[in-house]
């Protein structure tokens, strides 16, 4: 989706809060995909931890990182992790539910392709 639709619209990962942290909750995908980090403490913990998913799990969207005060997370309620479409207003276009199992690519691709954000 995002090379398909990046020349139309902006796409970011905002890395949030971990989800899966190791002393926390840990899925079998991130031990899978090697990327096992307990969670921050400090902004410059995240920064690095944000870092190495972004190289290990080979990402192409730019990433952005929250503060370690959580100001976005809470902003969007954006954990464990969701889609969000900002139109060119500012407005919300959509919001998933929370992922990987609320995430339906369909929808974004079907209002990408619709052209009514813009």
């Amino acid at each position: 989706m995002y090379k398909k639709f990046r020349d139309r619209a902006e796409f970011y990962i905002v890395y949030i809060e971990e989800a899966h942290a190791s002393n926390m909750w840990q899925m079998e995908s991130n031990v899978r995909d090697r990327v096992i980090f307990t969670n921050p403490v400090s902004f410059t913990e995240r920064e690095g931890v944000a870092g190495a998913c972004v190289r290990k799990l080979g990402l192409e969207i730019p990433a952005l990182i929250d503060g370690i005060d959580n100001k976005v997370e809470r902003a969007y309620t954006a954990w464990p992790d969701r889609f969000y479409v900002i139109d060119t207003q500012g407005r919300v276009a959509l919001k998933s539910e929370p992922g990987p199992f609320g995430f339906h690519p369909d929808k974004v691709s079907a209002l990408l392709e619709s052209g009514t954000l813009w």
